[in-house]
């Protein structure tokens, strides 16, 4: 396992997320069933498998055994995507205080992983969550509003996230998870 500490952080900012247009129509349509830690297994085992520019993963199996046991602590968490009971898109990551920490995200449909980031950003909004920390630039996720932040800054931000008790808990109706969303999809 490398560990890293970046620089500058990325950020996907919960409270100013942009939801692009044609991306929160789809997502009304509510097509498929969204859970959160229902299979989180599949879920970090799909995104190792997920097709990644570089060819690589980082996913070796000792983060797969360790985010798998610290889910059974519930402190690293899944957001998944279902299309007639199958699993088809999802994210995981880690839950400490008022911060989540983004691992990775895979797609076996188009779009269902962006779902499960709007899920996941409803979640973090309704529960008061006050960072999403995406850790390394990532270009496909700029579209969200996401932004680089100096490390000092970001760990000035997180010594204060990690006072705040916050619980990851599912939104069951889907017009709250919409509600949450709609406020920032002024946008294009």
């Amino acid at each position: 396992i490398n560990l890293y500490q970046p620089k500058e952080r990325f950020i996907i900012p919960i409270e100013n997320f942009h939801v692009p247009k044609k991306l929160f129509k789809l997502f009304k349509k509510n097509t498929y069933t969204f859970k959160i830690n229902n299979d989180f297994e599949n879920v970090i085992y799909k995104c190792q498998l997920a097709n990644r520019k570089d060819d690589g993963t980082w996913i070796n199996n000792i983060i797969i055994d360790t985010y798998i046991n610290l889910h059974y602590q519930n402190i690293a968490h899944s957001v998944e995507c279902y299309n007639q009971n199958k699993l088809v898109g999802g994210l995981y990551g880690l839950h400490i205080g008022g911060s989540f920490f983004g691992e990775s995200m895979f797609s076996d449909l188009k779009n269902t992983s962006k779902f499960c980031l709007l899920y996941l950003i409803a979640i973090l909004k309704k529960n008061m969550f006050s960072i999403l920390d995406s850790q390394f630039y990532n270009d496909h996720l700029t579209q969200f509003g996401a932004f680089e932040i100096s490390n000092e800054d970001y760990l000035a931000k997180l010594k204060v996230s990690l006072y705040y008790d916050r619980n990851f808990v599912f939104i069951e109706d889907f017009q709250d998870v919409l509600s949450l969303l709609h406020p920032n999809n002024h946008k294009s």
